[in-house]
């Protein structure tokens, strides 16, 4: 099944200044400091509409705290001078919760870097839509069924949710062809037993609606999570489902079943035994502070700064990132980590960089 999107393998290769320049740093400190993320993932709110019963960061509690305007929008610049090349707007948090939503992404595009969001789309009203698709390279909704009396179920909300989230795609959808839009609008299933018949339901709603892409993923235990409901799930007979929903596909249209990630899950293993992809992406949570990885919210070991406090680059050069750098080098064992971690696929590709075969130059 075609991926046009990467998005069960990696982009890492289509940046390779940023390559060379890591791999010349090496563990050089006074070197490595100025390797700026490629990537950042940032959640303007705390809050919440949903409690999906999968939720990763229920841990977070969605506390009712949003993203400073103001200061974010002045690291923004430094952030483009810097290199940053992307934004996701997702996080802890429903991202369009913001009041401020809209200034944000134009302040994000301003500064020349590229902006996506994750969203359940409740609130992607359609006075909103022109901004979005204006402002966003891609937007991916999290909708979890294909009726509306499980979509409740696992989102732990009201069965009208879904209705409203099928209207907004609908008119995002025809507003992006009407209007020659380019941002890709996509939505994202997590495959659980409650949902896994409906799935061919929902690729069929999406194909109608006009979205460009269905993902669908297995689920993945966060260590830190409260909730534990699917943390011994198996999948099998994937390969039937996909086969149903391929011959879906059209030109304008995509199921990206997620065979690799879903593979690794069953396998619950890791190709590699430390982390190397740190210095390519960060974290930003809806209270300011920039975090080294997103599976230790709130360990302070991975605590770099706080935007409120002092600039990107003081918090990326700070002596608190060389001090969680130096620890994750010499005392993680990835194998702890979370399976199918954002930057899992980008960390095999650094490792084989890193740790070549023998006879390289026999290409």
């Amino acid at each position: 099944m075609s991926d046009n999107y990467r998005i069960d393998s990696h982009k890492m290769m289509y940046h390779p200044d940023r390559l060379t320049q890591w791999l010349a740093a090496g563990n050089d400190w006074s070197t490595l400091r100025k390797v700026y993320p490629i990537y950042m993932e940032v959640s303007p709110s705390g809050m919440c509409n949903h409690r999906c019963t999968f939720c990763a960061l229920d841990f977070m509690e969605y506390k009712k705290r949003f993203l400073d305007t103001q200061i974010f929008q002045k690291r923004l610049t430094e952030l483009g001078s810097l290199g940053l090349k992307s934004i996701m707007f997702g996080g802890e948090g429903e991202p369009l919760l913001h009041r401020d939503i809209v200034s944000l992404m134009k302040s994000v595009q301003e500064s020349g870097i590229d902006l996506a969001m994750t969203t359940n789309a409740v609130f992607l009203k359609h006075d909103l839509v022109p901004a979005v698709l204006d402002t966003m390279q891609w937007v991916k909704v999290s909708i979890n069924a294909g009726t509306s009396r499980t979509y409740a179920q696992i989102h732990r909300t009201r069965p009208e949710d879904f209705d409203t989230v099928i209207d907004n795609l609908a008119y995002a959808a025809n507003y992006k062809e009407k209007n020659g839009k380019s941002c890709v609008l996509g939505l994202q299933l997590l495959l659980l037993p409650e949902n896994q018949k409906e799935v061919p339901a929902l690729a069929h709603k999406a194909r109608n609606l006009g979205v460009d892409y269905l993902v669908v993923k297995p689920y993945s235990q966060h260590p830190a999570s409260k909730t534990q409901l699917f943390k011994d799930i198996t999948y099998s007979d994937i390969e039937a489902l996909q086969d149903e929903l391929e011959a879906l596909n059209t030109d304008r249209f995509q199921v990206i079943v997620r065979l690799n990630a879903i593979e690794k899950w069953n396998e619950a293993s890791h190709a590699y035994p430390r982390c190397l992809a740190l210095p390519f992406w960060s974290y930003m949570d809806a209270g300011g502070s920039v975090w080294g990885c997103s599976m230790f919210l709130e360990n302070d070991r991975f605590w770099y700064g706080n935007i409120y406090d002092e600039s990107f680059q003081g918090i990326w050069e700070g002596e608190k990132r060389k001090t969680s750098m130096e620890w994750v080098a010499n005392n993680l064992d990835a194998g702890q980590c979370r399976v199918n971690c954002r930057m899992d696929e980008i960390n095999r590709y650094l490792w084989d960089l890193k740790n070549p075969p023998d006879h390289i130059n026999f290409i």
